[in-house]
Protein backbone atom coordinates (compact mmCIF):
# COMPACT_ATOMS: atom_id res chain seq x y z
CA UNK A 1 0.00 0.00 0.00
CA UNK A 2 3.05 2.28 -0.09
CA UNK A 3 2.91 3.47 -3.69
CA UNK A 4 -0.68 3.41 -4.86
CA UNK A 5 -2.00 5.40 -7.78
CA UNK A 6 -4.60 7.99 -6.81
CA UNK A 7 -7.58 5.94 -7.90
CA UNK A 8 -6.24 2.67 -6.49
CA UNK A 9 -5.50 4.45 -3.22
CA UNK A 10 -9.13 5.57 -3.03
CA UNK A 11 -10.32 2.00 -3.64
CA UNK A 12 -8.01 0.78 -0.88
CA UNK A 13 -9.50 3.34 1.50
CA UNK A 14 -13.02 2.22 0.67
CA UNK A 15 -12.05 -1.39 1.36
CA UNK A 16 -10.79 -0.36 4.82
CA UNK A 17 -13.93 1.64 5.59
CA UNK A 18 -16.15 -1.25 4.51
CA UNK A 19 -14.51 -3.72 6.89
CA UNK A 20 -16.92 -4.95 9.58
CA UNK A 21 -16.57 -3.20 12.90
CA UNK A 22 -14.94 -5.51 15.47
CA UNK A 23 -16.69 -5.94 18.78
CA UNK A 24 -14.73 -5.89 22.02
CA UNK A 25 -13.90 -9.39 23.08
CA UNK A 26 -13.80 -10.53 26.69
CA UNK A 27 -10.07 -11.05 26.39
CA UNK A 28 -9.39 -7.37 25.65
CA UNK A 29 -8.34 -5.52 22.51
CA UNK A 30 -5.48 -6.32 20.15
CA UNK A 31 -3.91 -4.65 17.10
CA UNK A 32 -0.58 -4.82 15.28
CA UNK A 33 1.41 -1.60 15.22
CA UNK A 34 3.64 -0.34 12.39
CA UNK A 35 6.46 -2.63 13.44
CA UNK A 36 4.15 -5.59 13.00
CA UNK A 37 4.23 -6.13 16.78
CA UNK A 38 1.09 -7.14 18.65
CA UNK A 39 -0.27 -4.52 21.06
CA UNK A 40 -2.69 -6.04 23.57
CA UNK A 41 -4.73 -4.29 26.26
CA UNK A 42 -6.97 -6.00 28.79
CA UNK A 43 -9.52 -3.24 28.20
CA UNK A 44 -9.74 -0.08 26.02
CA UNK A 45 -7.03 2.44 26.89
CA UNK A 46 -7.83 4.82 29.76
CA UNK A 47 -4.44 6.36 30.57
CA UNK A 48 -2.45 7.23 27.46
CA UNK A 49 0.86 9.00 26.98
CA UNK A 50 0.85 10.32 23.40
CA UNK A 51 4.26 11.63 22.28
CA UNK A 52 3.32 12.31 18.64
CA UNK A 53 1.37 15.46 17.75
CA UNK A 54 -0.26 13.98 14.66
CA UNK A 55 -1.41 10.93 16.63
CA UNK A 56 -2.79 13.24 19.32
CA UNK A 57 -4.87 14.93 16.64
CA UNK A 58 -6.38 11.54 15.81
CA UNK A 59 -7.29 10.97 19.45
CA UNK A 60 -9.10 14.30 19.57
CA UNK A 61 -10.97 13.32 16.41
CA UNK A 62 -12.03 10.08 18.08
CA UNK A 63 -13.23 12.03 21.12
CA UNK A 64 -10.92 10.30 23.63
CA UNK A 65 -8.81 13.30 24.61
CA UNK A 66 -9.95 12.87 28.24
CA UNK A 67 -7.97 9.62 28.31
CA UNK A 68 -4.71 11.38 27.39
CA UNK A 69 -2.58 11.93 30.49
CA UNK A 70 0.57 13.36 28.85
CA UNK A 71 1.55 14.89 25.52
CA UNK A 72 4.64 15.70 23.49
CA UNK A 73 6.65 18.78 24.49
CA UNK A 74 6.02 20.10 20.96
CA UNK A 75 2.36 20.74 21.80
CA UNK A 76 3.33 23.65 24.06
CA UNK A 77 6.15 24.94 21.87
CA UNK A 78 4.89 24.95 18.29
CA UNK A 79 2.25 26.88 16.36
CA UNK A 80 -0.28 24.10 16.98
CA UNK A 81 -0.58 25.12 20.65
CA UNK A 82 -3.31 27.72 20.11
CA UNK A 83 -5.51 25.23 18.26
CA UNK A 84 -5.27 22.49 20.89
CA UNK A 85 -5.65 25.08 23.63
CA UNK A 86 -8.98 26.11 22.09
CA UNK A 87 -10.19 22.51 22.23
CA UNK A 88 -8.85 21.51 25.65
CA UNK A 89 -8.53 23.72 28.77
CA UNK A 90 -5.86 21.37 30.15
CA UNK A 91 -3.60 22.28 27.24
CA UNK A 92 -4.57 25.94 27.47
CA UNK A 93 -3.34 25.89 31.07
CA UNK A 94 -0.36 23.68 30.19
CA UNK A 95 -1.58 21.24 32.81
CA UNK A 96 -0.77 18.01 30.96
CA UNK A 97 2.74 16.64 31.60
CA UNK A 98 5.22 16.57 28.70
CA UNK A 99 7.69 13.72 29.31
CA UNK A 100 9.28 13.92 25.86
CA UNK A 101 8.94 14.09 22.10
CA UNK A 102 10.48 12.59 18.96
CA UNK A 103 13.98 13.53 20.13
CA UNK A 104 14.10 12.75 23.87
CA UNK A 105 11.88 10.85 26.31
CA UNK A 106 12.21 10.81 30.10
CA UNK A 107 11.52 7.13 30.76
CA UNK A 108 11.02 7.55 34.52
CA UNK A 109 8.50 10.35 33.99
CA UNK A 110 6.51 8.17 31.61
CA UNK A 111 6.56 5.21 34.00
CA UNK A 112 5.50 7.46 36.86
CA UNK A 113 2.34 8.42 34.97
CA UNK A 114 1.23 4.76 35.06
CA UNK A 115 -0.01 4.65 31.46
CA UNK A 116 -1.74 1.62 30.02
CA UNK A 117 -0.64 2.75 26.53
CA UNK A 118 2.19 4.85 25.09
CA UNK A 119 2.06 6.13 21.50
CA UNK A 120 5.48 6.90 20.05
CA UNK A 121 7.43 6.89 16.76
CA UNK A 122 8.67 3.45 15.67
CA UNK A 123 12.16 4.89 15.15
CA UNK A 124 12.53 5.47 18.91
CA UNK A 125 13.61 1.89 19.43
CA UNK A 126 15.59 2.34 22.67
CA UNK A 127 12.66 4.07 24.38
CA UNK A 128 10.25 1.40 23.16
CA UNK A 129 12.48 -1.37 24.51
CA UNK A 130 12.81 0.37 27.87
CA UNK A 131 9.05 0.84 28.24
CA UNK A 132 8.09 -2.65 27.13
CA UNK A 133 10.67 -4.07 29.56
CA UNK A 134 8.66 -2.38 32.30
CA UNK A 135 5.44 -4.00 31.08
CA UNK A 136 3.98 -0.91 29.38
CA UNK A 137 2.11 -1.42 26.12
CA UNK A 138 3.57 0.65 23.26
CA UNK A 139 1.96 1.44 19.92
CA UNK A 140 4.76 2.41 17.49
CA UNK A 141 3.91 4.65 14.52
CA UNK A 142 5.56 5.01 11.10
CA UNK A 143 3.68 7.02 8.48
CA UNK A 144 4.91 6.72 4.90
CA UNK A 145 1.59 7.04 3.06
CA UNK A 146 -2.00 8.15 3.51
CA UNK A 147 -2.98 4.48 3.76
CA UNK A 148 -0.85 4.40 6.93
CA UNK A 149 -2.91 7.24 8.38
CA UNK A 150 -6.06 5.21 7.78
CA UNK A 151 -4.51 2.21 9.53
CA UNK A 152 -3.54 4.37 12.50
CA UNK A 153 -7.09 5.71 12.95
CA UNK A 154 -8.57 2.23 12.56
CA UNK A 155 -6.15 0.84 15.17
CA UNK A 156 -6.85 3.70 17.58
CA UNK A 157 -10.56 3.00 17.18
CA UNK A 158 -9.95 -0.55 18.40
CA UNK A 159 -7.51 0.38 21.18
CA UNK A 160 -9.90 2.98 22.61
CA UNK A 161 -13.17 1.15 21.92
CA UNK A 162 -14.23 3.76 19.38
CA UNK A 163 -14.60 1.65 16.24
CA UNK A 164 -17.83 3.34 15.18
CA UNK A 165 -16.29 6.80 15.37
CA UNK A 166 -13.16 5.61 13.54
CA UNK A 167 -15.35 4.18 10.76
CA UNK A 168 -17.23 7.49 10.53
CA UNK A 169 -13.98 9.45 10.21
CA UNK A 170 -12.64 7.13 7.52
CA UNK A 171 -15.97 7.14 5.72
CA UNK A 172 -16.11 10.94 5.65
CA UNK A 173 -12.56 11.19 4.29
CA UNK A 174 -13.15 8.48 1.69
CA UNK A 175 -16.33 10.20 0.56
CA UNK A 176 -14.53 13.51 0.12
CA UNK A 177 -11.75 11.80 -1.83
CA UNK A 178 -14.33 10.12 -4.05
CA UNK A 179 -15.45 13.52 -5.31
CA UNK A 180 -11.88 14.46 -6.15
CA UNK A 181 -11.20 11.08 -7.76
CA UNK A 182 -14.13 11.65 -10.10
CA UNK A 183 -12.45 14.83 -11.35
CA UNK A 184 -8.75 13.94 -11.25
CA UNK A 185 -8.37 10.20 -10.67
CA UNK A 186 -8.32 9.15 -14.32
CA UNK A 187 -6.20 11.97 -15.78
CA UNK A 188 -3.39 10.49 -17.88
CA UNK A 189 0.13 11.06 -16.57
CA UNK A 190 1.06 13.14 -19.63
CA UNK A 191 -1.81 15.51 -18.86
CA UNK A 192 -0.94 15.91 -15.18
CA UNK A 193 1.01 19.09 -14.41
CA UNK A 194 4.48 18.55 -13.02
CA UNK A 195 4.49 19.57 -9.34
CA UNK A 196 7.53 20.41 -7.24
CA UNK A 197 6.95 20.24 -3.47
CA UNK A 198 9.15 22.46 -1.29
CA UNK A 199 9.65 21.76 2.40
CA UNK A 200 10.20 24.67 4.81
CA UNK A 201 13.79 23.61 5.57
CA UNK A 202 14.89 25.08 2.23
CA UNK A 203 13.84 25.63 -1.39
CA UNK A 204 15.77 22.60 -2.59
CA UNK A 205 14.41 20.11 -0.03
CA UNK A 206 11.61 17.98 -1.43
CA UNK A 207 10.09 14.46 -1.37
CA UNK A 208 10.26 11.60 -3.82
CA UNK A 209 8.23 8.39 -3.75
CA UNK A 210 6.87 6.62 -1.86
CA UNK A 211 5.85 9.35 0.58
CA UNK A 212 2.81 11.18 1.88
CA UNK A 213 3.81 14.07 -0.41
CA UNK A 214 3.72 11.77 -3.44
CA UNK A 215 0.26 10.50 -2.39
CA UNK A 216 -0.84 14.11 -1.94
CA UNK A 217 0.20 15.17 -5.43
CA UNK A 218 -1.26 12.06 -7.08
CA UNK A 219 -4.62 12.47 -5.39
CA UNK A 220 -4.68 16.11 -6.47
CA UNK A 221 -4.19 15.13 -10.10
CA UNK A 222 -0.57 16.19 -10.37
CA UNK A 223 2.72 14.46 -11.11
CA UNK A 224 5.49 14.65 -8.54
CA UNK A 225 8.57 15.64 -10.55
CA UNK A 226 10.86 14.27 -7.81
CA UNK A 227 9.11 10.89 -7.60
CA UNK A 228 11.79 8.95 -9.55
CA UNK A 229 14.42 9.85 -6.94
CA UNK A 230 12.74 7.46 -4.53
CA UNK A 231 13.38 9.12 -1.16
CA UNK A 232 10.93 10.60 1.32
CA UNK A 233 13.19 13.58 2.09
CA UNK A 234 15.99 14.69 -0.19
CA UNK A 235 17.92 17.77 -1.26
CA UNK A 236 18.22 18.43 -5.00
CA UNK A 237 20.23 20.92 -7.03
CA UNK A 238 18.98 23.73 -9.23
CA UNK A 239 19.96 21.83 -12.35
CA UNK A 240 17.33 19.23 -11.48
CA UNK A 241 14.65 21.92 -11.42
CA UNK A 242 15.70 23.14 -14.84
CA UNK A 243 15.38 19.61 -16.17
CA UNK A 244 12.05 18.98 -14.45
CA UNK A 245 10.49 22.32 -15.46
CA UNK A 246 7.65 22.11 -12.88
CA UNK A 247 4.42 23.78 -13.87
CA UNK A 248 3.27 24.12 -10.24
CA UNK A 249 5.31 24.70 -7.08
CA UNK A 250 3.71 23.90 -3.72
CA UNK A 251 5.39 25.24 -0.59
CA UNK A 252 4.97 23.82 2.88
CA UNK A 253 4.12 26.56 5.37
CA UNK A 254 7.18 28.80 5.67
CA UNK A 255 6.94 32.14 7.52
CA UNK A 256 10.43 33.06 6.28
CA UNK A 257 9.72 32.64 2.58
CA UNK A 258 6.73 33.60 0.41
CA UNK A 259 5.74 32.46 -3.09
CA UNK A 260 6.67 35.95 -4.29
CA UNK A 261 10.17 35.54 -2.83
CA UNK A 262 10.65 32.24 -4.64
CA UNK A 263 9.35 33.62 -7.94
CA UNK A 264 12.04 36.30 -7.98
CA UNK A 265 14.99 34.01 -7.19
CA UNK A 266 17.56 33.50 -9.96
CA UNK A 267 16.89 30.39 -12.08
CA UNK A 268 13.47 29.93 -10.46
CA UNK A 269 12.28 32.77 -12.68
CA UNK A 270 12.93 30.52 -15.68
CA UNK A 271 10.56 27.80 -14.47
CA UNK A 272 7.05 27.51 -15.96
CA UNK A 273 5.55 27.73 -12.45
CA UNK A 274 7.06 31.18 -11.91
CA UNK A 275 6.23 32.43 -15.39
CA UNK A 276 2.56 31.49 -14.97
CA UNK A 277 2.27 32.62 -11.34
CA UNK A 278 1.60 29.11 -10.06
CA UNK A 279 3.77 29.07 -6.93
CA UNK A 280 1.57 28.48 -3.90
CA UNK A 281 1.97 28.03 -0.15
CA UNK A 282 -0.13 25.73 2.03
CA UNK A 283 -1.81 27.18 5.15
CA UNK A 284 -0.86 26.52 8.77
CA UNK A 285 0.37 22.98 9.42
CA UNK A 286 -2.56 22.36 11.77
CA UNK A 287 -5.06 22.70 8.91
CA UNK A 288 -3.34 20.43 6.38
CA UNK A 289 -1.11 18.11 8.40
CA UNK A 290 -0.03 15.36 6.01
CA UNK A 291 0.21 12.87 8.91
CA UNK A 292 -3.47 13.25 9.87
CA UNK A 293 -6.80 13.01 8.07
CA UNK A 294 -6.49 16.77 7.55
CA UNK A 295 -4.33 15.94 4.54
CA UNK A 296 -7.73 16.20 2.83
CA UNK A 297 -7.58 20.00 2.89
CA UNK A 298 -4.14 20.03 1.27
CA UNK A 299 -5.35 17.65 -1.45
CA UNK A 300 -8.29 19.95 -2.24
CA UNK A 301 -6.11 23.03 -2.42
CA UNK A 302 -3.49 21.43 -4.66
CA UNK A 303 -6.18 19.95 -6.91
CA UNK A 304 -7.58 23.45 -7.42
CA UNK A 305 -4.09 24.80 -8.16
CA UNK A 306 -3.34 21.98 -10.60
CA UNK A 307 -6.73 21.88 -12.32
CA UNK A 308 -8.56 25.19 -11.86
CA UNK A 309 -10.71 24.29 -14.86
CA UNK A 310 -12.03 21.19 -13.03
CA UNK A 311 -11.86 22.09 -9.32
CA UNK A 312 -13.38 25.31 -8.03
CA UNK A 313 -10.93 27.29 -5.91
CA UNK A 314 -13.72 29.33 -4.34
CA UNK A 315 -14.81 28.98 -0.71
CA UNK A 316 -11.74 27.03 0.41
CA UNK A 317 -12.10 28.62 3.84
CA UNK A 318 -15.65 27.33 4.11
CA UNK A 319 -14.51 23.85 3.08
CA UNK A 320 -11.79 24.02 5.73
CA UNK A 321 -14.30 24.84 8.46
CA UNK A 322 -16.59 22.06 7.28
CA UNK A 323 -13.71 19.59 7.47
CA UNK A 324 -12.72 20.66 11.00
CA UNK A 325 -16.28 20.17 12.26
CA UNK A 326 -16.58 16.80 10.51
CA UNK A 327 -13.28 15.52 11.91
CA UNK A 328 -13.25 17.01 15.41
CA UNK A 329 -17.01 17.24 16.01
CA UNK A 330 -19.24 20.28 16.29
CA UNK A 331 -18.14 21.26 19.79
CA UNK A 332 -14.36 21.04 19.39
CA UNK A 333 -14.27 21.87 15.68
CA UNK A 334 -16.34 24.97 16.24
CA UNK A 335 -13.88 26.29 18.83
CA UNK A 336 -10.78 25.96 16.68
CA UNK A 337 -9.47 29.43 15.68
CA UNK A 338 -10.14 29.93 12.01
CA UNK A 339 -7.56 32.63 11.41
CA UNK A 340 -3.91 31.76 10.88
Amino acid sequence: MKALCAYCFFLAIVSIVMLPISSLADQGVTVKDFRGRTVHLERPAERTVCLIESALSGLYMLGVEDRVTAVSTNIYQEEVFRYYAAMDPRIAGKALPTPGNWDFVNIESVVGLRPDLVIIWASQTEVIEALTAKGIAVYAVELDSFADIFKEIEDFGILFGKQDRAAALLGYTAGQLAGLAAATGHIEDKLRPGVYFMWAQGPLETSGAPSTVNDLIKLAGGRNVAAPLGQEHLVVNLEKLLVWQPQVVVMWRNPRLSPQDVATMPIWQALPAAKSGRIFQLPSVFFCDLWTLKFLHAVKMIAAWCHPEKIAITDMEGKKREMLVALYGVEKGGRIPFDE
